[in-house]
């Protein structure tokens, strides 16, 4: 199990290196295969930091990549 996990986190880094610095929320979704509602969810509660401008989500690439390094530790 252990390496299913690793394949996905290496997959995921794969997929996020070809985004730009700065994700928007449907880019987070692909990334981490994840829904709208989930994502909103990670963001609203600081799990993944990130800024909004006007109505709209920023999210560092950095801040994302932080985040899924911790898959690697579970």
């Amino acid at each position: 199990m252990n390496k299913m996990v690793k394949n996905k986190w290496e997959a995921t880094v794969m997929i996020l290196e070809q985004y730009s610095d700065i994700l928007r929320v449907e880019e987070l979704c692909e990334v981490l295969g994840i829904g709208a509602n989930a994502a909103y969810q990670l963001l609203n509660e600081g799990t993944i930091p990130a800024f909004r401008i006007g109505r709209r989500w920023k999210i560092p690439k950095d801040a994302v990549k932080k985040y899924i390094s911790q898959w690697k530790i579970c």
